[in-house]
């Protein structure tokens, strides 16, 4: 079987129903995105130590799921409807139990956090951050076309996993957060003078 099939070479692709949209049509543009989430979810995944083994489990379910979520998205506004609908709102709910149990592990917030402290949080939160996009094509989309209620929520719970997940890897690695500071409180940088040609 070819890998390339010309077919989309003038800009169009077909959806799983047959209709055949633009390539820069946002419903093709939204599933597009959750494909790029999930890539990132894999890069994460490559950075979690191997003996996190619940939390490795809990990142590929998510993969798994997000696949489903693209697949539904990938048929056109007139064929959505409960039988080709994949994301339950049973999932969500799941995402806040595992919220709750990652926290629990976790020192109270008291700040708000920076990106960064390892590889693995910071691809954390590039994870969360691609979710919010997700999100917010998605409730763009709603507006136009049908998509499936349980969706949004499922996406909105995600982002608030992935940020818990963020601050989870920190605590197992013993690493500190990096906490954002007012700008008034920060100290002033030191400027290196150079001498320049005249």
């Amino acid at each position: 079987m070819r890998i390339y099939t010309r077919q989309g070479d003038k800009g169009l692709t077909r959806l799983a129903d047959g209709i055949q949209l633009a390539k820069d049509h946002l419903r093709v543009e939204t599933y597009g995105h959750i494909d790029a989430l999930n890539a990132q979810i894999g890069l994460l995944i490559a950075d979690i130590p191997p003996h996190e083994t619940g939390l490795l489990a809990d990142m590929q379910l998510l993969q798994q799921e997000l696949f489903d979520l693209g697949g539904e998205l990938a048929f056109s506004s007139a064929a959505q409807q409960e039988g080709i609908w994949q994301v339950k709102s049973e999932w969500t709910t799941r995402l806040e139990q595992q919220i709750d149990d990652y926290s629990a592990q976790l020192p109270a917030l008291r700040n708000f956090i920076l990106p960064g402290g390892s590889r693995a949080a910071a691809q954390a939160h590039v994870v969360r951050t691609q979710v919010r996009y997700c999100e917010r094509l998605l409730m763009t989309l709603s507006q136009a076309e049908v998509v499936n209620p349980a969706a949004l929520p499922y996406l909105n719970r995600l982002s608030d996993l992935f940020f818990t997940i963020a601050r989870y890897l920190l605590r197992k690695a013993d690493t500190p957060e990096v906490l954002w500071v007012k700008a008034a409180d920060r100290p002033l940088s030191q400027t290196r003078v150079t001498d320049e040609p005249t």
